[in-house]
């Protein structure tokens, strides 16, 4: 039987808890008692994601994340989708630079359903993995590239600013979704070999949240998953480190069908984890969380020179985080406007930090999000499962709030002060085709055409 300890609550943890176990092939197991309403969520994190990827075969993680829903031994084609929406539950899966996860919120007494289809893929996804389902899947990824990506306003715009804020080789260089010429290259062989390297039980946490019989949880859990051998040959991530500064602003500047100019640029922030990660969150929330924030009241509401603007945080834990500034111009607007306005705020604001009621206000609405996930059963299985892959610990995910309420006013000028400057930003312009550009492009298709 499985290994574990008790549940005991933790300072700070505002009463959850969460036990952790252990099986014999190396699956890791946190489970968490919810008895509010008769549902339970499972969720499944698998230690890969687009950093673990090679050179030449970028796209992998995300192409199983698809492949996983295609059948294994004993669930053929679509079945687990029909199998957990026919039982009343729901599921999907993402891929992130750092991991691919798997989720199912189920009816309580459907729990063990759930189990069984995760443990079945897991174990025995091979067996049902062919050349056409291969390609069927393939074909699926490189048109959600075409949708989400390469045919929508500003939509490699990410893919864009990663590259420059990560220098060539970096594992953290390449996005997830990969390239067009490396999915059609990526062989059957090769992502066989990726789900042995990767999809083993020991390169996996388990979480289980909600209203359990923890018992009879681990009892199934270990039915089903713990005849899964697992895999030793899983190579170490590549170093993700890079100096805290980039020492110079990158700048791209990218003409395009877009409805408006925009300037979007990525800061290089601490690492997810960190203290310093959590006063960053802190210092671009109060810098551009919504409609109250410092950069949206200067350039939306005062100056009227933006209809959009804002920062956000990509938290990464095995490399730098990124700020992320995304600012969409009004009417004929410069850019060069624009930059100079929100330098002068991030100026403004290294030089004297937040404000005790921004403070005040930025905590809350970070606590009101890590609350709104913590609250529900599927985001607390996920931010056990975070942070166990991540961070080594699970219950850490039971104090994030804490955590962020105890960071002090100097530590968010600190930081912003540190990072938050022009010596330390990818930058891309986004300009609109002029109506030269829009005429040069019709003749060039219509030359094309002519072919």
């Amino acid at each position: 039987m499985p290994m574990g300890h008790t549940a005991t609550a933790q300072a700070g943890s505002g009463g959850l808890t969460a036990t952790e176990h252990r099986l014999a092939n190396g699956l890791r197991v946190v489970l968490s008692e919810d008895h509010l309403t008769p549902v339970a969520a499972v969720c499944l994190w698998y230690d890969v994601g687009s950093r673990h990827e090679v050179e030449g075969r970028t796209g992998l993680a995300h192409l199983f994340e698809h492949l996983m829903f295609q059948g294994s031994r004993q669930v053929q084609g679509n079945g687990h989708f029909e199998l957990v929406q026919g039982a009343g539950g729901s599921l999907n899966g993402t891929t992130s630079f750092e991991r691919t996860n798997y989720f199912e919120t189920m009816p309580a007494h459907q729990l063990e359903l759930a189990l069984w289809l995760e443990a079945d893929r897991m174990g025995s996804l091979l067996d049902a993995l062919d050349l056409q389902s291969l390609d069927n899947q393939r074909d699926v990824v490189k048109n959600e590239r075409r949708q989400r990506y390469d045919n929508v306003p500003y939509g490699t715009a990410f893919e864009k600013l990663t590259a420059l804020s990560y220098p060539e080789g970096h594992p953290y260089h390449h996005t997830p979704i990969g390239s067009m010429a490396d999915l059609d290259a990526a062989t059957l062989e090769d992502a066989q070999s990726f789900f042995r390297t990767y999809y083993a039980p020991n390169n996996a946490v388990l979480s289980v949240v909600g209203d359990i019989d923890p018992e009879q949880t681990l009892a199934w859990i270990e039915k089903y998953f713990g005849s899964i051998p697992g895999h030793d040959g899983k190579p170490a991530p590549r170093d993700g480190s890079l100096p805290e500064i980039l020492g110079e602003q990158l700048r791209e500047v990218v003409e395009e069908e877009v409805p408006a100019r925009a300037l979007m640029a990525a800061y290089r922030l601490p690492e997810d984890g960190t203290r310093a990660g959590d006063a960053a969150d802190l210092a671009l929330t109060v810098l551009g969380g919504g409609e109250s924030s410092r950069i949206y009241n200067r350039l939306v509401r005062r100056d009227r020179s933006a209809v959009a603007a804002g920062f956000g945080l990509l938290r990464l834990a095995g490399a730098p985080s990124l700020g992320w500034l995304d600012v969409k111009t009004s009417a004929e607007v410069e850019v060069p406007e624009i930059e100079a306005a929100v330098d002068e705020e991030l100026a403004r604001f290294a030089a004297e930090g937040p404000t005790p009621e921004e403070m005040e206000r930025a905590q809350a609405q970070l606590e009101r999000e890590w609350l709104d996930r913590l609250g529900t059963v599927a985001g607390r299985a996920d931010e056990l499962c975070r942070y166990a892959v991540l961070f080594g610990d699970p219950q850490l995910a039971l104090t994030a709030v804490q955590r962020v309420l105890d960071i002090s006013a100097e530590e968010v000028r600190e930081v912003a002060a540190a990072r938050l400057r022009p010596d330390n930003r990818a930058v891309l312009v986004y300009e609109p085709l002029t109506a030269e550009g829009d005429e040069a492009e019709a003749a060039g298709n219509d030359e094309e055409t002519a072919k």
